[in-house]
C-alpha cells in the first residue's frame, strides 16, 4: 500500500511514456492502477496481428490503428477518470524537443530500438529530466534509473554497434547462415524486386568479361517474349550455379575454405520440373497482398519443418512467379517486411539455396523469418513485471529518494529462489562524451574518405544525431534543417562528396571536428587522426572511433559495501547489456554489467553478488537480448 507522502507525488506528476508496444501496454496499466492521473504517452507505431498475443490492450479489431490511441481508450475503459493524452508520431520528430520534456515529471521508455533510446537519453539530459529506461526479452529483463548528475546516463557504457559483413564474405564465402539470409534479403530480394537503381554487390564475376557472353547488368531483367516461369528458372540457374561457378574460378580462395557447389534447376528437378508438391489452389485470390502464399499453393503448411532442396527450390520459383503475376503494382518498389508473408518464404527459400550450396544448416521459415525479421519472441509476463519495476522505480524518482535507486534484473533461472536481482545505478561515467562531452578520436583515411561517409557511418551511425551540424574550426562543413536557403543546400551537398582532404579548410590528421545536433542539445568535440589502411574483416566501415570507454579501475580503487558492511565483488570481464547484434537485431537499456574493474553496491536482497553476466547468456551464444516492444530487437554481445 503506497503511503499519504507516495500517494500525492503520483497524483501531482505528469509522466511521459514513449512506447506502446509489449512493455507500453503492461506499463500504461500499471500506471493507471497505481493512481497516475497525467499520463503522455508516444508511439509512432500501428498494431499488427503479431502484437496480439502479449500486448493484452489490443484486439484483432485495432489492427491498423494507432498503438497509443487505442491504448488510451482501453485503460480509460476501467480508469475513466484520469488524463492519458497519445500521440501517433516519432518521437524523434521536432515537436518533441527539450522543451516538451521539460513538461515532465519523469519519462518512462519502453522502447525497441538503441537509436530512439539514445535519443531520449539526450533529450533527458538537456531537460534535465529523469529517465527510467526498461527492456525484456523472454523470461530476461531490466529496468535502470538515469538522472542526470546521479547516475550514469544511458549512454554511459557503450553500446556495441551492429554488426556488419564484409560485402567479399556475402557475396562469396558465407559461413552462417545469417550470411545466406542478409544476401538473400538485402542483395537478391533488393535486386529482383525493390528499386532497379540502387547499387547491389550482388553479383559475383570473374576478372576476364570474356568468362561469360552474358552481361550481367542484364541479367535480372526479363527478356522479350520470356514468361515468368522462364525468368525465374533463368535467375535460379545464374545466381546458384553461374555465379558459385565464377567464385570458384579463384582458386585462391578455396585454399583453405570448403568449396561450395553450384546448383542448377535441372539438378533439383529433373523431370519433375512442372511438380507442384501439392494440390493448393493455384488461381486463388486474396485481397491482402501480404498474405499471398507460395507455400499455401505448394501444400506446405508448417512453417517449422525444415524444407528439402527441392522444396525450397519450388517455394523460389512459385515465390517468383507470385510477385510478378498477383503484385505486379509492388515489384520495383519493394523492400523487405517481415509481415509480408511471400517476402518472407521467398527469402527462406533463397538463404537455404545458397546454405544447401556451402554447406551450411538448413533452416526453417520460422527460424528464417526470426533472423531476417529481428524477431526476438517475448514472454508476456515478464513485460507484466519489467512494467511494475518501472513503476516502482518512477515512484522512487518522483520522491527523489536517490538512495534507494535500483537497476533490476529479471532473471530467467532464479538464483536462491530470488527472481529479481537489484543493484545499485552506476555512478556518471567521466569519459561519456554525451554527458561528461568527452572528446572522441576518429581514425579515418582522410585521403580517401569523403563527408558523406563520416556523416552516414559516424555522426548518424555510432553518435544516432538526426540533424547534425558539422564545424572545421568557425567554418561550417555541413548543417541540415527546413531554414536552409538553395545556395546553401547546393553547398553542403557538394560538400559531402568531397574527400575530406579536400574540404575548405580541409579535415587532416590532427583536425578537431565539432558535431552538433540541436535538436538533442547535443556537441562533441571528435579529434581526426589519418590512417592508411584498414582490415575489411575487423573495420568494414574503414573507420575506428574511439575515447568513448568505460570508467578505468584507476578511477575506483576505494572498495565499496554492501549496506551491511560487506565487501562487494568485482565482476571484472563484463560489458553492458545493450546494444546491437548481428544483422539488424537491436536493444535495450544500459546496465547489465559492470565495466572492466569497476565495483558495484549491491542491494541486501541481491540473492548471488558475485553473479556475471555470462550466466544471462542461457544459449552460450555470447549475446544477450533485451527489447523493449520484444518484437524488433537487437543482441547485445556479452564480454
Amino acid at each position: 500500500m503506497a503511503s499519504e507522502e507516495q500517494m500525492s507525488a503520483i497524483k501531482a506528476a505528469k509522466v511521459l511514456m514513449v512506447g506502446a508496444g509489449g512493455i507500453g501496454c503492461e506499463l500504461l496499466k500499471t500506471l493507471a492502477l497505481s493512481g497516475f492521473q497525467n499520463i503522455h504517452i508516444v508511439d509512432m507505431d500501428t498494431i499488427e496481428v503479431s502484437n496480439l498475443n502479449r500486448q493484452f490492450l489490443f484486439r484483432q479489431s485495432h489492427v491498423g490503428q494507432s498503438k497509443a490511441k487505442v491504448a488510451r481508450e482501453a485503460v480509460l475503459k476501467f480508469r475513466p477518470g484520469i488524463k492519458i493524452e497519445p500521440y501517433h508520431a516519432n518521437v524523434k520528430d521536432p515537436n518533441f524537443g527539450v522543451d516538451f520534456f521539460k513538461e515532465f515529471n519523469v519519462v518512462l521508455n519502453g522502447l525497441d530500438n538503441l537509436d530512439a533510446r539514445r535519443h531520449v537519453n539526450r533529450l533527458c539530459l538537456a531537460a534535465g529530466v529523469p529517465l527510467v529506461e526498461s527492456g525484456t526479452t523472454g523470461f530476461l529483463g531490466q529496468v535502470t534509473v538515469h538522472v542526470k548528475g546521479k547516475t550514469e546516463c544511458y549512454e554511459c557504457q557503450p553500446k556495441p554497434a551492429p554488426k556488419s559483413y564484409p560485402v567479399c564474405t556475402i557475396t562469396s564465402t558465407p559461413s552462417k547462415f545469417v550470411h545466406c539470409i542478409v544476401w538473400a534479403k538485402d542483395l537478391l530480394f533488393a535486386k529482383l524486386f525493390g528499386d532497379k537503381n540502387q547499387a547491389n554487390d550482388l553479383n559475383v564475376r570473374s576478372n576476364d568479361a570474356s568468362s561469360s557472353s552474358e552481361n550481367v547488368e542484364d541479367v535480372f531483367e526479363r527478356r522479350e517474349g520470356e514468361d515468368i516461369e522462364q525468368y525465374g528458372k533463368r535467375i535460379y540457374d545464374h545466381v546458384f550455379g553461374y555465379n558459385i561457378e565464377v567464385a570458384l574460378s579463384n582458386e585462391e580462395t578455396w585454399k583453405n575454405r570448403n568449396k561450395p557447389r553450384p546448383i542448377r534447376i535441372k539438378d533439383v528437378l529433373s523431370s519433375e520440373e512442372t511438380e507442384q508438391n501439392g494440390n493448393g489452389d493455384r488461381n486463388s485470390k486474396t485481397s491482402d497482398p501480404s498474405s499471398v502464399s507460395a507455400m499455401t499453393l505448394l501444400g506446405l503448411k508448417n512453417p517449422q519443418e525444415l524444407w528439402s532442396l527441392k522444396e525450397n527450390t519450388l517455394v523460389f520459383l512459385e515465390a517468383l512467379k507470385l510477385f510478378f503475376s498477383e503484385r505486379p503494382k509492388d515489384v520495383g518498389n519493394l523492400s523487405f517486411d517481415k509481415d509480408d508473408q511471400l517476402a518472407v518464404e521467398f527469402v527462406t527459400a533463397a538463404a537455404n539455396i545458397r546454405a544447401s550450396s556451402f554447406g551450411i544448416p538448413l533452416h526453417s521459415l520460422f527460424e528464417s523469418k526470426g533472423i531476417a525479421g529481428n524477431i526476438v519472441h517475448a514472454v508476456a509476463t515478464t513485460n507484466a513485471i519489467i512494467a511494475g519495476l518501472i513503476v516502482i522505480e518512477a515512484i522512487k524518482v518522483l520522491q527523489n529518494d536517490v538512495k534507494n535507486y535500483r537497476m533490476t534484473y529479471c532473471l530467467e533461472h532464479p538464483s536462491k529462489k530470488m527472481l529479481l536481482m537489484p543493484i545499485e545505478p552506476f555512478e556518471p561515467n567521466k569519459s561519456c562524451y554525451v554527458c561528461s562531452e568527452t572528446p572522441l578520436t576518429l581514425e579515418i583515411n582522410t585521403h580517401s574518405a569523403k563527408l558523406r561517409d563520416f556523416v552516414d557511418k559516424i555522426v548518424k551511425a555510432k553518435l544516432g544525431m538526426n540533424l547534425p551540424l558539422i564545424m572545421n574550426g568557425a567554418a561550417l562543413l555541413y548543417e541540415v534543417g527546413d531554414d536552409l536557403d538553395e545556395k546553401m543546400v547546393k553547398n553542403y551537398a557538394a560538400n559531402l562528396d568531397k574527400v575530406l582532404c579536400e574540404l575548405r579548410p580541409p579535415v587532416n590528421g590532427g583536425t578537431i571536428i565539432t558535431v552538433e545536433d540541436l535538436q538533442q542539445e547535443l556537441t562533441c568535440n571528435i579529434n581526426i587522426k589519418h590512417r592508411e589502411e584498414f582490415d575489411e574483416e575487423k573495420d568494414p566501415d574503414g573507420m575506428v572511433l574511439s575515447g568513448w570507454t568505460p570508467v578505468l579501475a584507476s578511477e575506483n580503487k576505494n572498495k565499496t559495501t554492501h549496506d551491511n558492511g560487506a565487501s562487494s565483488s568485482t565482476a571484472s570481464q563484463t560489458a553492458p547489456l545493450d546494444a546491437n547484434e548481428d544483422d539488424d537485431l537491436e536493444i535495450l537499456p544500459t546496465g547489465g554489467a559492470i565495466p572492466p574493474g569497476k565495483k558495484r553496491k549491491s542491494c541486501d536482497t541481491n540473492p548471488n553478488p558475485e553473479r556475471k553476466v555470462e550466466e544471462l547468456d542461457d544459449d552460450g551464444d555470447g549475446f544477450v537480448v533485451l527489447d523493449g516492444n520484444s518484437d524488433g530487437s537487437k543482441k547485445q554481445r556479452v564480454q
